[in-house]
């Protein structure tokens, strides 16, 4: 009995032995040049318990067990996951996707593994466009320290673009655009508000946002304000691929401002100015309010066909855009109708490519009267839209309303100057 039970409390303690016992593994951590990678994290998968790699890539962590599997991460590498007994020496490798990249950052290309300075890469592809009819349009909130301000609502209009905010007081501090290598200036210019407004987002590939010094390094001083390239699509695939995009939207005022009515307007010039015969006979008897009268809910449509593809040796792109952005307040309009045309030839075994580029625009916008808005406040909202002659017809040969110097008789009126 009592060799049983000696028997018994051996395999007892065995078994608590065997419970609590940890495994301490020990490795190092290196690239595929065996360059010890400083830093990198090691960790128990599923847990919170990990360490770095120090100085030389060498890490210790205990662990419940030999097969516990052991994850290693590192910025710009692939993670790989191994079990603990298997990982004295651990081989990284560059995650080739990321690193290699490309990013267009002037007159040719980089890496992103190679790039130096504050460069930002977007896809168009990445931007949720909406209802978006201006390329300036889909940077906004992309960019850090990218600020995109409408100069007015009217469509068409330029826009204030700031990296990085204003550096000169008295010189332009607007940045340098570049359409498919071609630089183009973003200060307006006669004919054409918005240059920006000349390309078809539809066609665009991708935007490159050059932010620091380095961007002065590439294009002088022009660019001392920054760079905005723009590289529009080229053709892709085989055959003939047949692309459309089609968007609608509709646009209102969310308020307008509260003004008095035409009975209120009486009540306050009767109270006023009490029964004076030249204030009352002023006084109409519409009621006209001349917001509602100014403003409308606008229609904008964006129509886009493309005809894309690839001969033995000749990537090509025709696209065809037409867009038609209305403003809320009356007239005010931007229609715009794009024509590009992309050819990519590689001659030589693909060893020598052109590229080659033609684009079309034609623009045409009515520019609203902005006046109008403050004269819809002021105008007298008991006079009538339109005077009618006696025959029911508009009159159209006088005005309404305190702004008039005659009265629709003949004589003046002595509150026009009000």
């Amino acid at each position: 009995m009592k060799r049983l039970m000696t028997f018994l409390l051996a395999v007892t303690l065995c078994s608590l032995t065997s419970a609590y016992a940890q495994y301490e593994v020990r490795g190092t951590v290196v690239d595929i040049n065996d360059q010890a990678v400083i830093g990198a994290t090691v960790l128990e998968q599923g847990t919170r318990n990990g360490v770095t790699t120090d100085l030389d890539g060498q890490f210790a962590l205990t662990v419940p067990s030999p097969e516990t599997l052991l994850e290693i991460s590192y910025l710009g590498y692939k993670t790989i996951v191994v079990a603990a007994r298997n990982a004295t020496r651990i081989v990284l490798h560059e995650d080739s996707e990321l690193l290699e990249e490309v990013v267009i950052i002037g007159y040719g290309t980089v890496k992103k593994s190679d790039m130096t300075g504050s460069v930002v890469a977007i896809k168009a592809e990445e931007v949720n466009r909406g209802a978006v009819f201006s390329p300036d349009q889909m940077l906004l909130g992309k960019v850090s320290g990218l600020r995109i301000t409408p100069a007015t609502g009217q469509p068409g209009s330029s826009a204030t673009i700031r990296i990085r905010g204003a550096a000169s007081l008295n010189a332009s501090n607007d940045p340098l655009i570049v359409i498919d290598g071609v630089p183009v200036t973003g200060d307006g210019g006669a004919g054409m508000g918005n240059p920006l407004a000349s390309v078809n987002p539809n066609d665009i590939e991708n935007y490159t946002v050059l932010k620091d010094a380095s961007a002065t390094a590439i294009y002088g001083s022009r660019a001392s304000n920054g760079v905005i390239i723009i590289t529009t699509k080229k053709g892709t695939g085989r055959g003939i691929n047949v692309s459309y995009n089609s968007s609608y939207s509709v646009k209102q005022n969310a308020s307008r401002i509260e003004m008095l009515s035409a009975d209120e307007y009486r009540n306050f010039m009767t109270t006023t100015y009490g029964n004076n015969q030249i204030i009352q006979n002023l006084l109409g008897d519409a009621n006209t309010d001349w917001q509602k009268e100014i403003y409308r809910l606008s229609f904008n449509t964006d129509q886009n066909v493309s005809l894309y593809g690839s001969t033995r040796f000749m990537p090509y792109r025709v696209s065809v855009g037409y867009n038609l952005d209305q403003a809320t307040l009356k007239v005010g309009d931007n229609q715009r109708a794009n024509v590009d045309i992309s050819l990519s030839p590689k001659l030589f075994a693909e060893h020598f490519t052109i590229n080659a580029n033609a684009k079309g625009i034609y623009q045409k916008t009515n520019w609203a009267p902005t006046g109008a808005i403050g004269n819809a406040l002021a105008f007298d909202p008991t006079k009538p839209l339109y005077f009618t002659k006696a025959d029911g017809s508009i009159d159209t040969s006088k005005a309404n309303g305190y702004w008039n110097w005659l009265n629709p008789d003949g004589s003046a009126n002595t509150m026009a100057s009000t």
